[in-house]
């Protein structure tokens, strides 16, 4: 009797130990919370795991915003790509002439990219663009490094970039990959013109349906740069100087 009574007691203490240790706290995995940045962006930024970051953009409407309207494109659409070179090295004048990298434009303008981009999406493609609208003290800092008229225009007439109304593009897959076009970007050559057919048939078709999309959707292009598209309707406003804030 006093055997089977030892046997009862230890069985009972190996399980209540047992039992102890399964009951021990399991620890919470991290949760992911999102502080809302500066109102201007409107951009919710997570707080997470570097292997786990998610962010929501919230855009803005053009909904009762005047056609002359400076906005940036980027708090409007997420659908564009950029490569805005002005704001880099990168380009035909070798420096830099924007303080930080930008896309605004008029509010026309926007929305007739914004139509041409929806199409261009259809067919499985998308706009990247490589500058926008240009403020007229930037257009200044281009003709002190190349007083050009046939590379840069002349800031004291400005240009219809210094109006926002001209874009300098091309167009990328859905994946991000450039569609090929012949030349970079600023490539100041027969080679770039439109009138220039000497190229493979890939090349001509690129450039074609660029071309034929933008001025479906009230754009026209100029000879000389296959990148370079002008809104109609922008040709009449003002040169501005207006300077976008950088962060």
């Amino acid at each position: 009797m006093c055997r089977i009574t030892f046997l009862v007691i230890v069985v009972c203490l190996v399980g209540c130990k047992r039992s102890s240790s399964s009951s021990l706290p399991v620890l919470e995995s991290k949760e992911v919370g999102f502080e809302k940045t500066e109102a201007k962006d409107t951009i919710l930024a997570p707080v997470a795991p570097e292997d786990s970051i998610v962010a929501e953009v919230q855009l803005k409407s053009l909904t009762g915003l005047a056609d002359t309207t400076f906005i940036r494109l980027a708090d409007f659409s997420t659908d564009f790509a950029y490569d805005m070179r002005y704001a880099t090295k990168n380009n035909f004048l070798k420096a830099k002439v924007y303080d930080c990298a930008e896309c605004y434009t008029r509010v026309k303008t926007a929305k007739a990219l914004l139509a041409a981009n929806k199409e261009f999406m259809e067919k499985g493609y998308r706009i990247k663009f490589y500058d926008c609208y240009r403020p007229n003290s930037v257009q200044y800092k281009m003709w002190a490094i190349m007083p050009n008229p046939q590379y840069v225009a002349n800031p004291v007439k400005g240009s219809i970039h210094n109006k926002g109304g001209a874009v300098d593009i091309t167009l990328v897959d859905l994946e991000g990959n450039e569609l090929d076009m012949g030349t970079d970007f600023d490539f100041f050559g027969k080679r770039a013109h439109h009138d220039h057919v000497d190229l493979p048939q890939n090349i001509l078709n690129n450039r074609k349906l660029l071309k034929e999309t933008m001025e479906a959707h009230g754009f026209w292009s100029i000879r000389t740069e296959w990148w370079h598209y002008n809104l109609s309707a922008g040709s009449n406003d003002k040169v501005a100087d207006f300077k976008w804030d950088c962060e």
